[in-house]
């Protein structure tokens, strides 16, 4: 392995956790193209070209695409060079970062490191964003792409191993954006796709280490869950208890828990629990079919 990783692994290693930051905040450490936020609002822009050397002879390039003929959506362009020059690896989008927080880690427990970009394929609507993670071993070729409907975060485990929290949402319609459902979904990378390991760190999300938790907590009280009951889940005096319980429910489901999260969608008002069920049902069903099953078929 050449000296130049060595070095670049050097500065990785010093790294205890990998936290996604967002994009804006981390610019300073990153190459990017396009339209990017901070969680201030702050907006940076940039239609610079940059290129990179990575390691093995493989090198980035990251610039405005030279073909968009004014599609914003194909505006952004990175591509990955081996060797002798050869195009590798490409991706486009609206916006394009190359993330060196986490390029040279290694995902998925090959002892080789990724390349990881960002891209944005929905005109920075926050729809379409996903990680893009490449390995270069034995040839280039992408390893996962991480949905990125909410946050992303990196960590490392007791034994070295990436694991990924994804913050997904539930069902849409009984909120407010600023108040959509969401529950976190734990995921290793494992034979060339997200391996779910949510149960196994589900102890630590319903704890009062994670804020999510002491929010459910503070919010879903007797009386909040009177008023809910009593005035409809329609009223917004209400969202704040709505959001907190479908996202408490979603926690449950991933964490494979469908008693309890049976048990939270039953405080929903009677009268419109068949439409909510239906539409929860309808935002797990690819992954929890059989409790799908149950929510659908079960006497509201």
């Amino acid at each position: 392995m050449k000296p130049a990783f060595f070095a670049f692994m050097g500065v990785l290693c010093l790294m205890p956790a990998l936290r996604a930051q967002d994009d804006a905040d981390s610019h300073k450490q990153k190459f990017f193209c396009g339209e990017v936020w901070d969680k201030a609002g702050n907006l940076a822009v940039t239609s610079q070209s940059f290129k990179k050397n990575l390691w093995d002879g493989y090198e980035i390039s990251l610039g405005p695409a030279r073909n968009s003929q004014g599609d914003d959506s194909v505006r952004c362009t990175a591509a990955i060079y081996n060797s002798a020059g050869r195009v590798v690896y490409r991706t486009t989008g609206y916006s394009v970062i190359f993330n060196e927080d986490l390029t040279g880690q290694d995902f998925d427990g090959d002892g080789k490191p990724e390349v990881v970009f960002q891209t944005d394929t929905g005109g920075g609507q926050h729809c379409c964003e996903a990680y893009n993670v490449i390995s270069l071993f034995p040839k280039a070729h992408t390893l996962v792409d991480i949905d990125a409907p909410g946050a992303v975060d990196f960590e490392k485990d007791s034994q070295g191993r990436m694991v990924i929290w994804q913050r997904l949402p539930g069902p849409y319609g009984y909120t407010s954006m600023a108040a959509q459902p969401f529950a976190e979904k734990v995921s290793r990378v494992g034979e060339g796709k997200l391996v779910d390991a949510t149960p196994q760190f589900c102890s630590r999300i319903f704890s009062d280490k994670n804020e999510d938790y002491r929010d459910w907590v503070a919010t879903l009280t007797p009386e909040s869950i009177k008023a809910l009951k009593t005035t409809g889940a329609e009223d917004p005096n209400n969202e704040e208890t709505v959001s907190a319980l479908l996202s408490r429910a979603l926690q449950h489901v991933f964490c494979r828990q469908f008693d309890a999260a049976m048990s939270d969608l039953n405080h929903w008002p009677e009268a419109g629990r068949k439409e909510m069920r239906a539409k929860f049902a309808d935002s797990i069903k690819d992954n929890y079919p059989d409790f799908v099953v149950r929510l659908v078929d079960t006497k509201p």
